[in-house]
């Protein structure tokens, strides 16, 4: 007789709980999106310091930043973070960021990454992505104690304010940038390779705190 598959079951701060199929599959779903953003990331980065004077390249780089972002969603509707309203703030910001390039890019007759190169105030909108992306790097610092992210989370605040205001000379902003795109991409795949359930967390606490707000709204 051959019995069905049951899952490991773990030990966890408010109880046990077990780790299901739609819980594996959101976390890849997550790894996908942040590896996907890297990418398109990355790829972006390299035209843009290499290729910036050709117009088909800085057309594509709009794609590119289009790809990036959307990847990003996906993986901020699939991450697993204790702080329910932590986790709907950097949604926000991500609605925020994607409709402020929705609206540059509409606006202006330059390709996305000229606009925002020539215009730094444009970084207050479409930032907001970026302050999102920055929201998962100090997650994953915290959780995972990664060198990456731990490098990643003050590095992006840095350039974007340094670029706003002027604070930075071409040369620093563009080193920076080639350092982000590579600990990005490091980053995504380190995701890809480490193991499941970590990502997954403690899903008792998750519970816990669900039935704490149940039980606060049913006294309100």
């Amino acid at each position: 007789m051959t019995h069905a598959f049951e899952p490991a079951v773990y030990e966890g701060q408010f109880g046990t709980f077990t780790i299901t199929p739609d819980d594996r599959r959101g976390v890849v779903i997550y790894r996908a999106g942040l590896m996907v953003a890297a990418l398109c990331f990355a790829i972006g980065v390299a035209l843009t310091l290499w290729q910036t004077e050709n117009p088909t390249v800085l057309q594509g780089l709009t794609l590119l930043y289009t790809g990036f972002s959307l990847a990003l969603g996906v993986s901020l509707l699939t991450i697993h973070i204790y702080m329910a309203p932590l986790h709907r703030a950097l949604q926000a910001f991500w609605v925020i960021g994607s409709l402020s390039a929705l609206a540059i890019g509409h606006l202006h007759l330059e390709p996305l990454a000229v606009t925002v190169y020539n215009q730094p105030l444009s970084i207050l909108g479409i930032g907001f992505t970026f302050a999102a992306l920055t929201g998962i790097f100090f997650k994953e610092a915290f959780c995972f104690n990664r060198l990456e992210t731990k490098l990643l989370t003050p590095l992006l605040p840095l350039l974007l304010l340094g670029h706003l205001f002027g604070w930075l000379p071409l040369a620093i902003e563009q080193s920076l940038l080639a350092l982000w795109a590579v600990l990005f991409l490091i980053f995504a795949i380190r995701k890809v390779i480490q193991p499941i359930p970590p990502d997954i967390g403690d899903k008792s606490v998750f519970a816990y705190l669900k039935q704490q707000q149940l039980t606060k709204t049913g006294a309100l």
